[in-house]
């Protein structure tokens, strides 16, 4: 049983792992508070980026020799195999902890079996502490990990009447700089930001985070069936690499060939390409969270792909009565087929209202360690 200190740790740590979100991919975020034994906090830290090193090493190192005998309290499973860095189980063993507590098993078969390793060295490991909280800051790795696909946040803007544009296509700008600034926090968080052709073609929209220090820029991914982008689209300057995904059959001569922007051929689907294979391309790169900001064409072929985990809504107060719809065909016919979203969350941004919800009806996780699909060579250490 944890006692009071520990779960305050776990809580602070839960905090720590979130200041990771959008730099760690293709790894968890993780954060680790270590206690001394007298349960007085002498150390912690986050998982900053990706090679580096993990929260636990970092909360080690800040408590030094005040960690012996003392309790380490970790948002995951502590890893328990060598890539870019050591096995932090062994971390924890070497520094003297006498306790573990962690908030979330390791789902992958690559890194699990850290509990294991530090039990059978004495070390007293219990699971489970704050579990929820430490789910929902790793959501989206940990559903990448679990389906072997990123996890997808659809995010939209429409008036109260579901339209994301006026009849004449205009569409800057129905949300407030508030909302407006609030999706350059979703770009921060996100691996690649997801746009299809006809949003290109209408908004010729940049995609880049600004005004967010220190942020890492997303994968820009523009889905281009037919390779229609123009030279002098603003997603292919050199604000952040870019990825052109067009259909296998698509003529690429005149597409842009230079550094930061590359093009993947993939299969088409009835219309448009494939939705599994265009997460599988990703996944494949190392991203483990998309950020879907394509029109409403786009997001329909997601939704009838079944491949949105949470949608952001901001509903600006605002009628137009015409022009399209925040959502295009998606496969459903009739209420029957509905797809019915849990509210999570509705805050308040200047006069509009930010709606944050999930699928009622969730995909079914396997409940055993999946493999990790083998990442290209530059992902081989993943760690």
């Amino acid at each position: 049983m944890a006692t009071a200190a520990e779960a305050q740790a776990m809580r602070h740590a839960v905090a720590l792992a979130a200041r990771g979100l959008g730099h760690t991919s293709p790894n968890p975020v993780v954060g680790c508070v270590v206690l001394d034994a007298g349960g007085r906090v002498v150390g912690e830290g986050w998982h900053q980026r990706a090679g580096g090193p993990h929260a636990e090493v970092h909360a080690l190192r800040a408590a030094g020799e005040r960690a012996r005998g003392g309790t380490a309290v970790v948002t995951l499973e502590p890893c328990d195999h060598t890539g870019r860095t050591g096995p932090c189980s062994q971390a924890l063993i070497a520094a003297g902890i006498a306790r573990v507590h962690y908030a979330v098993a390791d789902p992958t078969a690559q890194a699990t079996g850290g509990a294991a390793t530090l039990a059978a060295a004495g070390v007293e490991v219990e699971a489970g502490l704050l579990a929820e909280e430490a789910e929902a800051v790793n959501e989206p790795w940990l559903t990448a990990m679990r389906r072997g696909r990123p996890f997808v946040l659809w995010k939209f803007a429409a008036t109260l009447d579901g339209r994301s544009a006026a009849a004449d296509g205009t569409s800057r700008w129905i949300t407030s700089a508030e909302s407006r600034a609030d999706v350059h926090r979703l770009r921060a968080e996100a691996d690649a930001v997801v746009v299809g052709s006809g949003t290109l073609r209408a908004d010729d929209p940049h995609l880049a985070v600004r005004d967010r220090e220190g942020a890492t820029q997303p994968l820009r991914v523009v889905v281009d069936t037919d390779a229609t982008i123009k030279p002098g689209a603003r997603v292919l300057d050199d604000a952040a690499p870019t990825l052109i995904a067009v259909a296998e059959d698509a003529g690429v001569a005149h597409l842009p060939r230079r550094p930061g922007v590359e093009t993947v051929r993939l299969p088409r689907a009835e219309t448009g390409l494939r939705i599994p294979a265009l997460l599988a391309e990703l996944h494949r790169r190392g991203v483990r969270s998309v950020l879907l900001e394509g029109g409403p064409t786009l997001a329909g072929a997601f939704l009838a792909a079944g491949a949105v985990d949470k949608v952001v809504g901001y509903l600006a107060p605002v009628l137009l009565g015409a022009g399209p719809a925040a959502l295009a065909d998606a496969g459903i016919t009739t209420i029957a087929q509905a797809l019915r979203l849990e509210t999570a969350d509705v805050t308040r941004l200047g006069p509009d209202l930010r709606v944050t919800a999930v699928p009622v009806t969730a995909i079914p996780v396997p409940a055993v360690p999946v493999p990790v699909p083998v990442a290209p060579a530059p992902l081989a250490e993943e760690n």
